[in-house]
C-alpha cells in the first residue's frame, strides 16, 4: 500500500534560480539512471537542484551536483548524495546538444525533476546562456512594467 505522502507523479523539485541566472533557449526532457534508494527519496519529495548542471563526457551526458539525500528506510546500501547520474537521451538529441554546449557560453541547466504519468523519474533540462547583471536588471524592469500595466488595466475595469 502506497502512503499518501509519496509523490507518484508530478514535480519533485524545481530550480527557480535557473531562469533568473540563464537565458533559456530550449528545453529537453531526459530520463535519469537512479538506484532504488534515490527513487524512494525522490518520491518523498527530497531533491535539490540549485547548483546542479549537466555535462557531456564522451558520448554520454551526466547530471552533476544534484543533491538527493539518503532514504532513511533503506538498509546499509545507501547512495552517494551528490554522485554523477547518467542522463538518458536519444542519440540525435545527444549529438545536437554536444554541438550546442560546444558553443561559447552555452550550458545545460536542470529546471525540474518530476515523475511522468507512468511513474518514471525525468529531468527537464534547459539549454541556456548565462545572463550578466545588465540582462537581469532589464528583466526586472520588464516585469515591473508589466505589473504596472496590469494594475492600470484593473483600475480602469
Amino acid at each position: 500500500m502506497v502512503k499518501a505522502s509519496l509523490i507518484s507523479h508530478g514535480t519533485v523539485a524545481q530550480n527557480r534560480k535557473a531562469r533568473h541566472d540563464y537565458a533559456i533557449e530550449d528545453t529537453i526532457e531526459a530520463g535519469i539512471v537512479l538506484t532504488g534508494s534515490e527513487v524512494k527519496s525522490l518520491r518523498k519529495g527530497r531533491c535539490t537542484l540549485t547548483e546542479a548542471f549537466a555535462q557531456p563526457e564522451g558520448d554520454e551526458f551526466f547530471l552533476v551536483n544534484c543533491h538527493i539525500p539518503p532514504y532513511e528506510g533503506a538498509s546499509h546500501f545507501q547512495h552517494d548524495e551528490k554522485r554523477k547520474r547518467k542522463l538518458l537521451l536519444h542519440r540525435k538529441e545527444m549529438e545536437r546538444l554536444h554541438g550546442e554546449v560546444g558553443r561559447k557560453g552555452m550550458t545545460l541547466v536542470p529546471l525540474s525533476v518530476f515523475f511522468n504519468a507512468r511513474g518514471i523519474a525525468k529531468v527537464s533540462l534547459g539549454l541556456g546562456k548565462g545572463k550578466n547583471s545588465i540582462d537581469r536588471r532589464d528583466d526586472i524592469k520588464k516585469r515591473e512594467w508589466q505589473r504596472e500595466q496590469a494594475r492600470v488595466m484593473r483600475a480602469r475595469g
